[in-house]
């Protein structure tokens, strides 16, 4: 097991998935996560997931907020922040409100950013697309 106990902030870890633990099923939480091993199946949590360099998760996630290191094959739908480190691979598609990739990071997917609870369509070229129209 790690000895990390809180998060930049000085947030609570409630959970933490140490580097030799592999986890198949659903992982929910109301609290902090850390993950430094694997996880297959679905990963929700109320607050803010953080996945470790190393760490290997197959699964859908959801999150408050995540910041990323490892290697993601899944969707990811997190209500304020996504960050990406240089180390950080996302292979599935990702909604957020804001996300920060670092150089060097991979993301294979879609990313929707929607500004608000409704959202808004984004159109795309050849969907009535119009490079001086704003989007509605």
């Amino acid at each position: 097991m790690s000895d990390k106990k809180t998060l930049p902030g000085g947030d609570e870890v409630e959970t933490i998935v140490g580097p030799s633990v592999k986890v198949e099923g659903e992982f929910v939480s109301e609290g902090n996560i850390v993950i430094e091993g694997q996880v297959s199946g679905t990963v929700k949590t109320g607050k803010h997931l953080r996945m470790e360099e190393g760490a290997k998760i197959n699964a859908n996630v959801a999150a408050e907020s995540a910041l990323v290191s490892g290697e993601v094959h899944g969707n990811m739908k997190i209500g304020s922040t996504l960050e990406l480190t240089p180390t950080a691979k996302i292979y599935g598609d990702v909604e957020t409100k804001t996300v920060i990739v670092a150089a060097g990071a991979v993301l294979h997917g879609r990313c929707i950013m929607d500004e608000n609870e409704k959202g808004r369509k984004v159109k795309g070229k050849g969907e009535g697309y119009d490079e001086n129209a704003p989007n509605s």
